[in-house]
């Protein structure tokens, strides 16, 4: 038997690993799990170039927990080691690489943004357990050995009884960690660490029913057997080739990843990359809501088939952390804050790498099957436009295959809708004005006196197309935007002819005084305009500018000049000078039929306009009842 102290400047580092990284001391098991595995296949490798005169099986990794004896116990099959390389592996590498650890998180610990402590090791064991054994016996032909640790430096090695080769850890588990010796506790942390790690992993036994044998009655019972209870999937698809899976096989992987989800994603995009950076996974597309906070987190990031985190900021495009699936790269750095991350160099190229192949995937589906494209637009519309608002170069790609739909149920692309609209929807000054609605029951009125025209409308409703028109106006020449109710048609895309007014100048100024005088709500702008005898006497419209600022405000960014939520509510009331009731108001000399003739129309404007609401729409209501008496 030999004795020694671990060599380290700090004088009792466990309690400092412990308190350090209390946070994440369930990752103890991944970290082990992880050495295991890198064991086993570290041995695969020795037998299959012949460095090692062994024969390599059908390795497992155990897991077993002694409740009554408060131990847990991880056994692999791997390489094992020697007394040599336990002096080396665990009293110098393990302990000097905590130490040095430990000094670079106490600064960084202070940035929040710290993405997962990948790579702590063996020592992550200290932070459940209050000591520690290892019974390990090499490959090579050298005896077994047992190393023991009780959480402070001094450690003790002796031989060990063990016939066979491999590793198998001891944790003596503290009696503030009792909790990882459940065994639904335990089951937790495989399924959510070791899911898809590449050796089987064995975790007690479990029944299995065999098929009944021929000529067995309907009501005897089915056989069944004990069999291993391995947690994990070895070969998830994603480490597959593209050729090898079939959609089933997708879908199949989508429904593993999440098995509470019940609607099937949409289409999937398969990433297998080796330089200059090395990358697999597989992302999907689920059916999209408009509530953009809902949709995150929802990508696994995997190394080498380990779990790291479903938090993928700085990794993925932030357009597309909406997406699902996951993303495995050995080459993503992980002890490091999120700013350190985002320029990182590798990092770069693996964000424009899943940025470029998502708009491939994306024109590729648009030109090959259109008509399952426009079908699913609905569906993958708010990750297009949010990729188009804040990436350039996927602003380039998607404006070959980003839809505009209509109210009537067409599709354009941009190029498409410009071809169509550009001899009639050009104004006076040359300007191409795209209309567009973003209720189509709200402002039903509205489309209908543009299609009246024979102009098209569009249906824009995603929460941030404020923003993306504003995006396309500055870099589109010649275009802009207006809601169909943002003024009244003539005017939104005004032509070279003009109506002459059957007011007169003084009669005007009449009408606009009495107007204002009965109008008392004061977010109303009163505007004469002349327009044709059969356009609607009252018309309430919502100037584009202010309305989109104050949408965009609602979405983060636009309106900051304002302050949020400072704008308030305005609304012009465009008056049509040539319609025959506006003539009515001049001559009534009554003035409570006045009155009511006002407030009958305008409240007809509001109800158009759907501002109608409360005890204002039911006093119309009691009104229009009495008018028709």
């Amino acid at each position: 038997m030999a004795t020694g102290k671990i060599n380290v400047s700090v004088d009792n580092i466990f309690p400092l690993i412990k308190k350090f990284l209390y946070s994440d001391h369930e990752i103890f098991l991944r970290e082990l799990i992880s050495n295991a595995t890198d064991a086993t296949l570290k041995m695969k490798h020795l037998t299959t170039i012949g460095e090692a005169k062994v024969e390599y099986g059908n390795p497992i990794i155990e897991v077993k927990a002694d409740k009554e004896g408060k131990k847990l116990h991880i056994i692999d099959q791997g390489l094992g080691m020697t007394e040599e390389e336990v002096k080396k592996y665990i009293n110098e590498v393990a302990f000097s690489g905590a130490e040095e650890f430990l000094n670079k998180y106490e600064d960084s610990a202070k940035d929040s943004g710290i993405i997962g402590h990948f790579g702590l090791g063996f020592y992550s064991a200290f932070m459940v357990a209050h000591k520690v054994e290892i019974i390990t016996k090499s490959f090579k032909d050298e005896p077994a050995v047992h190393w023991s640790c009780d959480g402070s430096p001094e450690f003790i090695m002796e031989p060990a009884e063990k016939e066979t080769r491999g590793t198998e850890i001891i944790l003596h588990i503290a009696d503030d960690s009792t909790e990882f010796l459940e065994v639904g506790k335990i089951n937790e942390l495989l399924t959510k660490y070791n899911k898809f790690m590449p050796i089987p992993i064995k975790f007690g036994m479990k029944t299995e029913t065999l098929p009944k044998p021929e000529g067995a009655k309907e009501e005897d019972p089915a056989p069944t057997q004990e069999v291993d209870n391995i947690i994990n999937n070895p070969n998830p698809a994603w480490t597959k080739q593209p050729a090898d899976l079939k959609p089933e096989d997708y879908k199949s992987f989508y429904r593993e990843l999440y098995p509470m989800q019940f609607e099937e994603p949409l289409f999937h995009i398969h990433l297998n990359v080796d330089y200059p950076f090395n990358l697999t996974g597989i992302l999907y597309f689920p059916k999209l809501s408009n509530d953009l906070n809902q949709q995150k987190d929802r990508i696994q990031l995997y190394q080498n088939q380990v779990f790291v985190t479903d938090n993928v900021e700085g990794i993925v495009p932030e357009f597309l952390t909406m997406l699902r699936g996951v993303i495995d790269s050995p080459d993503i750095p992980l002890n490091v804050s999120r700013s350190y991350l985002q320029a990182d160099g590798a990092v770069k190229k693996i964000s424009s790498y899943i940025t470029r192949k998502v708009a491939d995937k994306m024109n590729s589906l648009f030109k090959n099957d259109r008509a399952e494209f426009e079908a699913k637009w609905n569906d993958i519309k708010i990750v297009i436009e949010y990729g188009m608002l804040s990436e350039d170069k996927f602003f380039d790609k998607a404006d070959k295959f980003a839809l505009y739909p209509t109210v009537d149920g067409s599709y354009f692309t941009f190029e498409e809708l410009q071809e169509k609209i550009k001899d009639t929807q050009t104004d006076k000054d040359g300007k191409t004005v795209i209309l567009y609605a973003s209720d189509k029951e709200a402002q039903h009125s509205y489309i209908e006196t543009a299609k009246a025209k024979g102009y098209e409308v569009l249906l824009l409703d995603s929460p941030i197309i404020g923003h993306l028109m504003q995006k396309l106006e500055s870099s589109k020449e010649n275009i802009s935007f207006a809601r169909v109710d943002a003024d009244h048609i003539d005017k939104l895309i005004q032509k070279e002819e003009t109506q002459i007014s059957k007011l007169s100048e003084e009669e005007k100024e009449t009408l606009k005084k009495e107007l204002e005088e009965a109008i008392t709500d004061k977010s109303f702008t009163v505007q004469l305009e002349a327009m044709d005898s059969d356009s609607s006497p009252f018309t309430i419209t919502e100037p584009e500018f202010m309305r989109r600022m104050k949408e965009m405000q609602q979405t983060g960014g636009g309106g900051g000049m304002f302050g949020m939520g400072s704008m308030p509510d305005m609304y012009n009331l465009i008056v049509n000078t040539n319609h025959p009731l506006v003539s009515e108001f001049l001559n009534t000399k009554t003035a409570k039929k006045k009155e009511r003739l006002i407030n009958q129309s305008l409240d007809l404007a509001k109800l158009s306009k759907g501002l109608l609401k409360g005890k204002a729409l039911t006093d119309f209501i009691k009104r229009s009842y009495e008018m028709v008496k």
